[in-house]
């Protein structure tokens, strides 16, 4: 049999220890994290993995080999790696066996119809191109590196040849990949959706409405806005929607938006939303919200339009686009500019703002969603306000760079989940979701009140670098309702699982994942804002309105 197994496994230039890895990491793939994924998805982190699999075998057995450790003899090596065939392609057979019921684990706890099985077939035979594809391009590089070192070895000594060659194969890599392909992908991306956003020339005609923004006599370009910020400024609800709502004569809500395209730098974006505010008479409203949007520059109409209906329209947003990206591309690939425009719109309105007469000018409120959670907690300089602070901040899905939230989240109180903390006695901080309440207007401190909406399941908020190595925080703790019991961290598997999670975590059902909705975000607008004579009935109407009133805005994008 040995013999057989030699003639097999032997003579081949696959090395099979390696590839048993990759198996395993594979098999590991199966397991469920936070968000769904069907067969394609499935197929490509398997394939992705499995790959980084044998890589990381290819890579141990050439650091055997490099401090010349004794190798194995031929006929040992082949009876260890056929003595662990056997069981890797159990656990593989077994896994895929249960992927299916793995996958229900989460999909039941978000009211996801169940599937019987994945598509077993489909995710195969995707996940063995995907890893042939990466194999190829692994051994291309290991040629160029070959060519490098053995012209460098007719210099040098073999060792010093042997590292030049790595570092010269590593620049060419990062060249590429920097300043090649990748820059023109990012390019080719944004253009896309910058293309998408009909700016200028395919514009559709501007509102007449001289208090809609982007309408003649305003400071906005129409144009320049892109398709986000034109649907933020015109379908929101207006007076009349309002009144029907209230009952009583209502104000249309200000909403002031400046396009990406309307200047060339985050100063000069805000100035602009500044004035045009100014001119709209935003500082007269009860409300004043300053907002930063998501990565391609929309707003939720989930978010803004319930609590416009909430003050009886009282109440002005200003907000300012910084990137044509989806979120997840922005996080990765443009987060300064986020960054750099929050900081200087909130600094613009708070400053303006604190040098109005303290009894007549608007409540100040920071809010946003996603990467705009991000931006405008960066933008928010607490230490700055302290003399002067805003009203409060409501926070929804940030991401899990944000260091605020990381900070605050550190502070909690030890028998609070980490999900779902408690910090202190509520008085300043409060964290929300669809499984516990935002705690009403009551109980608050006297100036500011904070306050993040964020999801057990949503990977953009719980993802962790270092669960490359080790368990994220929040799997040493029980798992939440709508997280699986079966999910278990898998060293270098688990990150990768988790990166998945991130870039489709806007496609699970409303109210899991990223994403947010309106029923959500109506409870932490009421304890943050605290608008007269509100009440738990008010609640109710409110959410009942978004659940058949689509003219509301309140469904998710």
């Amino acid at each position: 049999m040995i013999p057989a197994i030699t003639r097999i496994f032997g003579k081949s230039g696959l090395m099979v220890l390696p590839l048993l890895l990759g198996l395993l990491f594979f098999a590991a793939s199966l397991t469920p994290s936070l968000i769904p994924r069907d067969s394609l998805l499935q197929g490509g982190l398997g394939g992705l993995v499995m790959a980084l699999g044998y890589l990381l075998g290819r890579g141990l057995v050439s650091l055997w080999r490099l401090m010349e450790l004794p190798a194995l003899r031929r006929r040992m090596a082949v009876t260890i790696q056929a003595a662990c065939a056997v069981p890797v392609l159990l656990l593989v057979a077994i896994c895929l066996g249960k992927a299916g019921q793995w996958q229900d684990s989460i999909r039941s706890r978000m009211g996801m119809e169940p599937v019987d099985s994945l598509n077993t077939l489909q995710m195969l035979l995707l996940a063995l191109a995907i890893f042939c594809v990466l194999v190829l391009l692994g051994y291309s590089l290991q040629w160029v590196f070959d060519r490098i070192r053995n012209r460098l070895d007719r210099f040098m000594p073999r060792r010093t040849a042997n590292v030049i060659g790595f570092l010269v194969t590593l620049l060419l890599v990062l060249f590429v990949t920097r300043d090649g392909v990748l820059d023109r992908m990012i390019t080719s991306i944004d253009k896309s959706y910058r293309v998408g956003q009909a700016l200028f020339d395919t514009a559709p005609p501007r509102p007449t409405d001289p208090m809609v923004v982007g309408a003649e006599g305003s400071l906005v370009e129409w144009g320049a806005m892109g398709q986000p910020g034109r649907d933020f400024v015109t379908l929101g609800p207006d007076a009349g929607d309002i009144s029907a709502f209230t009952g009583r004569e209502a104000l249309r809500p200000i909403r002031v938006y400046v396009g990406l395209a309307q200047a060339d730098t985050p100063e000069e974006r805000a100035k602009i939303a500044l004035a045009e505010l100014i001119r709209l008479g935003g500082f007269d409203r009860e409300i004043l919200i300053v907002a930063m949007p998501t990565g391609t520059g929309w707003l939720d109409p989930g978010s803004h339009d319930p609590v416009e209906y909430m003050h009886n329209g009282d109440i002005a947003t200003v907000a300012a686009q910084y990137s044509y990206l989806q979120s997840p591309l922005a996080l990765i690939l443009d987060t300064r500019s986020g960054l750099d425009q929050a900081k200087a719109l909130v600094s613009s309105v708070h400053t303006y703002w604190r040098n109005l007469p303290a009894e007549s000018r608007p409540r100040l409120y920071i809010h946003g969603l996603s990467l705009g959670a991000w931006s405008s907690m960066h933008g928010t300089d607490l230490f700055a306000l302290l003399d002067d602070p805003i009203d409060g901040a409501f926070w929804a899905g940030p991401p899990f760079p944000s260091t605020l939230w990381q900070i605050i989240v550190a502070e909690r109180n030890q028998d609070s989940p980490y999900v779902m903390p408690t910090i202190g006695d509520g008085r300043l901080v409060r964290f929300a979701s669809h499984i516990q309440g935002a705690g009403g207007p009551d109980g608050w401190g006297r100036d500011m009140r904070l306050m993040f909406l964020q999801y057990p399941s949503d990977p953009i908020v719980f993802y962790e670098p270092a669960s490359l190595f080790r368990p994220p925080t929040w799997m040493n703790e029980p798992p939440a309702e709508d997280v699986s019991p079966s999910l278990i961290f898998i060293p270098v598997v688990t990150q990768f699982q988790l990166a998945v999670d991130m870039a489709v975590a806007g496609s699970a059902p409303p109210g899991y994942g990223h994403a947010y909705y309106a029923h959500d975000y109506i409870g932490p607008w009421v304890a943050v804002t605290a608008p007269a004579n509100w009440t738990q009935a008010d609640t109710a109407r409110l959410i009942a309105h978004c659940d058949v009133g689509f003219e509301l805005g309140c469904e998710n994008d």
